[in-house]
């Protein structure tokens, strides 16, 4: 039985307990307390069921801290410039749009979301078995891609819900095994955040383990450095 069935057996009982003990006077009375009691009883259950689902989807907000330091402009990967060749309306900047988004818990959610489901449903494969070429970048619509490939689908995917182009940055960086590796970099008002098609945890930038090379402008549709870094040859990385 539900918690709704129970309450309604319980204000009956009390209602045919004082039927039974009562004359006519106390029948109406009866009635009466009844109905309000299923009322209230009704209303805090409801209240009730509401806070225990609040609980249930509440989802902390990380930490604010810096975010990346970004230097002056370079050239991005050649593969990026054959992508936004084929693809120019998803390269560019429009500078009307906010840089950083204002991260609450809908949009912590929402990136939360789509990271771990472009991981799940996208196969790992190196572009030179996907592709017949060390490096390429593209959207996996196939359901196979590497690192980058990831990336630009979850930026898609974030773009379709509402969130700035602008401030949803692919990036280049060396990862934990010396490699270059893509990323996606999420620029908000509480710092940077990486989206990494290698763990479903959404880490602030300086959690990765990673030496920042490089990422998308946000002014125009140059890239900037990072951290100084040394760019490497491609981002073959899976």
């Amino acid at each position: 039985m539900g918690r709704t069935e129970m309450g309604h057996a319980f204000v009956q009982g009390m209602a045919d307990s004082l039927l039974g003990a009562s004359g006519p006077g106390w029948q109406a009375a009866a009635t009466r307390l009844g109905r309000a009691c299923s009322l209230g009883l009704v209303g805090v259950i409801l209240m009730l069921g509401g806070a225990t689902t609040q609980a249930r989807t509440a989802l902390p907000l990380p930490d604010a801290s810096h975010g990346v330091e970004a230097g002056g402009a370079v050239r991005p990967t050649a593969a990026w410039t054959a992508f936004c060749q084929r693809l120019p309306e998803e390269c560019a900047v429009d500078v009307r749009e906010p840089a950083e988004i204002a991260l609450n818990t809908a949009v912590w959610r929402t990136l939360a979301s789509v990271n771990r489901r472009v991981n799940g449903r996208i196969k790992p494969i190196t572009d030179q078995a996907h592709w017949g070429v060390v490096d390429r970048w593209d959207y996996p619509d196939d359901g196979f891609g590497d690192c980058e490939d990831y990336q630009l689908l979850k930026r898609r995917m974030l773009v379709e819900r509402g969130l700035p182009r602008r401030a949803l940055r692919m990036t280049v960086v060396i990862d934990d095994i010396g490699e270059g590796h893509a990323v996606l970099m999420v620029r908000t008002d509480r710092g940077d955040f990486i989206l990494d098609n290698k763990t479903n945890t959404i880490l602030p930038w300086r959690r990765t383990g990673y030496a920042y090379i490089k990422r998308e402008g946000q002014d125009n549709e140059r890239w900037v450095s990072l951290d100084g870094g040394n760019a490497p040859v491609a981002t073959a990385n899976r």
